[in-house]
C-alpha cells in the first residue's frame, strides 16, 4: 500500500505525535506496532521495542520495525477463516454446512455417534461445536484445552472426541480446537500444508511481505495461534477484507453475524463483528486488526502483554483514543 500523509486521509497533522503522547504517559502498555490506513493508503507506522516472545520461546528485548515479524496468536484464526474461503472458491473443501467427519474418513468410529457425525464446518467456523474446552488456563498450563491439544499424540481426534456439554449451534464457546479442523480441513482439501496455501494464495498475491508460521510438535502449522506476519502485512490482509478484494461473496458471509460472542459483539465466521458493520480479529497480548467499513479505515496493532489482564488496553486505546478523534 502507499504511504500517504495524514492530513490527505483526512486525520490531523499530528496525528504520529498523539500515539507518542500516549505511549509516554503509560496509556499503551507493552505496544509494539501501529499500522493505520484509510481510503486504501498508509498514513501511520509506528514502531516500539520491548520484550517479546514467539509462542511460549522469549525472544528478548526486541527493537520492532517494518520488517520485524510479529506473533499473531489467534488474530490467525481469522486468517484460516479467509484461507477456508479461498479453498472453498477453488471448490477444493466441502460448503460450511457439510459435516466435518466426512474429510477425516480415518474416525469412522467417532461418525458412528450420529451427534458426533452431525457437526458440521459451519459449527466449527462459529465455535458451536457443543464440546467440551475451556482456555481460560494461561497458554503455558496443560489445563488449557489449546495447550492440552498441542500436547496429544493426534490434535484432530482430540478435538473431535472431546465430550459434549450442549447440543451444536447453541452456544459460542472460544475454541482453538475449532481452528485446528478448519486448518486441517484447508489441508486436506487443497494437499498442501497451510502455511504453503497462505503463501501462494493470500500473502504473495497481496504482497504482504515475509511470514512464518509455527508448527506444533507433528510438524504441522498451528491454525489457531501460530502465524506470524508484520503489521504491515496485516494491514495489508486487513485492507483487502475491507474491499473486497479477494472472495468477495465468502468475505460477505464470513463477516456476518452468527451468534452471540458477548454483549454487544456477534461472531461471523472466526471474526468478531459489532456494531457498523465493524469487524474484528483479536489475539493475545494485544494483536488486533480493526476493520471500520464506515470510515474506510484498517488499524493494525501488535502488542506484547501475554496472558496480561489488561491486554486489552493499549489496542482500544490506540484505536478510541487516538485514531478516532484524529479524524477531521
Amino acid at each position: 500500500m502507499r504511504l500517504i500523509s495524514p492530513e490527505k486521509a483526512g486525520f490531523v497533522p499530528d496525528l504520529p505525535h498523539r500515539i507518542e503522547a500516549l505511549v509516554r504517559r503509560g496509556g499503551a502498555p507493552a505496544l509494539h506496532g501501529v499500522v493505520v490506513a484509510r481510503h486504501g493508503a498508509v498514513v501511520l507506522e509506528w514502531y516500539g521495542a520491548g520484550e517479546d516472545h514467539a509462542l511460549n520461546t522469549p525472544l528478548g528485548h526486541v527493537d520492532f520495525g517494518p520488517d520485524t515479524p510479529h506473533d499473531m496468536r489467534s488474530v490467525t484464526k481469522s486468517l484460516v477463516a479467509l484461507l477456508y474461503g479461498l479453498a472453498l472458491e477453488a471448490g477444493l473443501v466441502p460448503e460450511p454446512g457439510e459435516p466435518i467427519l466426512t474429510v477425516f474418513p480415518e474416525y469412522a468410529d467417532l461418525a458412528a455417534d450420529p451427534r458426533r457425525a452431525g457437526l458440521t464446518i459451519g459449527h466449527a467456523l462459529t465455535m458451536t461445536m457443543g464440546l467440551d474446552w475451556d482456555e481460560s488456563a494461561p497458554y503455558t498450563s496443560p489445563a488449557n484445552s489449546e495447550i492440552a491439544m498441542e500436547m496429544a499424540p493426534d490434535r484432530r481426534r482430540y478435538v473431535l472426541e472431546r465430550p459434549f456439554v450442549e447440543e451444536p449451534g447453541e452456544r459460542w464457546r472460544y475454541s482453538g480446537g475449532a481452528a485446528a479442523l478448519v486448518g486441517a480441513i484447508v489441508e486436506e482439501g487443497t494437499g498442501l500444508r497451510l502455511e504453503e496455501f497462505a503463501r501462494t494464495t493470500l500473502f504473495e498475491p497481496l504482497g504482504a511481505g515475509a511470514f512464518e508460521w509455527s508448527a506444533g510438535s507433528d510438524g504441522r502449522a498451528l491454525a489457531a495461534s501460530g502465524l506470524r506476519l508484520t503489521p504491515r502485512g496485516l494491514a495489508r490482509v486487513g485492507q483487502a477484507v475491507l474491499d473486497r478484494e479477494i472472495v468477495p461473496g465468502w468475505i460477505g458471509e464470513m463477516l456476518r453475524p452468527r451468534v452471540t460472542a458477548w454483549e454487544g459483539v456477534s461472531y461471523g465466521y472466526m471474526w468478531y463483528v459489532g456494531p457498523g458493520a465493524r469487524a474484528t480479529a483479536i489475539g493475545n497480548g494485544g494483536q488486533r486488526l480493526f476493520l471500520l467499513p464506515d470510515l474506510d479505515l484498517v488499524v493494525a496493532v501488535t502488542a506484547g502483554d501475554y496472558d496480561g489482564p489488561g491486554q486489552d488496553t493499549a489496542p482500544r486505546a490506540i484505536l478510541e483514543n487516538v485514531v478516532l478523534p484524529a479524524i477531521t
